[in-house]
């Protein structure tokens, strides 16, 4: 198993970081290899990927959801892999990203392409083409602010309120 971490200074505000981050079908905007995302419920997405000409489809579960702070997950089948994704509020108008992935390479071309390096930087330019998109746009296209606690719960939903945002 490859552990990769990455970070990225985004000029974004951290709750314009975070709240782009939770909207997991945008992610084939700015991962390389990304096909495409569906948000199953508040824990669960569907991923198809294509890397090397292969493609994957997988289910991965959010164990641990903390708006402004951090998301975790990890797969439920197909690649083994899991991860964090931390945001640091730098000042203002600035946020640190730091991604932080176990990856257990599946098949003889995955495992090649991590021996040479290429998964980790895969992640760096995915991190590097966030920063852009984010920054680009100036702002979130979505938000979702509940928490999965690290038992992998959802609590009941805040009752809505000034600034509240709705589901995913």
């Amino acid at each position: 198993m490859s552990t990769i971490v990455e970070t990225v200074d985004v000029a974004v505000p951290v709750s314009t970081a975070y709240n782009q981050w939770t909207q997991f079908e945008s992610f084939p905007a700015f991962m390389e290899g990304v096909e495409n995302i569906r948000q199953v419920d508040d824990r669960r997405t569907h991923w198809v990927t294509k890397i090397g000409g292969v493609t994957r489809e997988f289910d991965a579960t959010i164990t641990e959801q903390i708006p402004d702070e951090r998301v975790a997950w990890k797969s439920t089948d197909g690649p083994e892999h899991a991860g964090v994704i931390t945001f640091h509020r730098l000042n203002e108008r600035e946020t640190r990203v730091t991604a932080q992935m176990d990856i257990d390479p599946e098949g003889f071309v995955e495992n090649v392409a991590d021996k040479l390096g290429v998964i980790d930087r895969r992640v760096k330019s995915d991190m590097r083409r966030f920063k852009e998109f984010i920054e680009d746009r100036g702002r979130e296209g979505g938000a979702w602010r509940g928490e999965v606690d690290a038992a992998g719960q959802v609590p009941p939903a805040p009752k809505p309120g000034p600034g509240a945002f709705g589901g995913r």
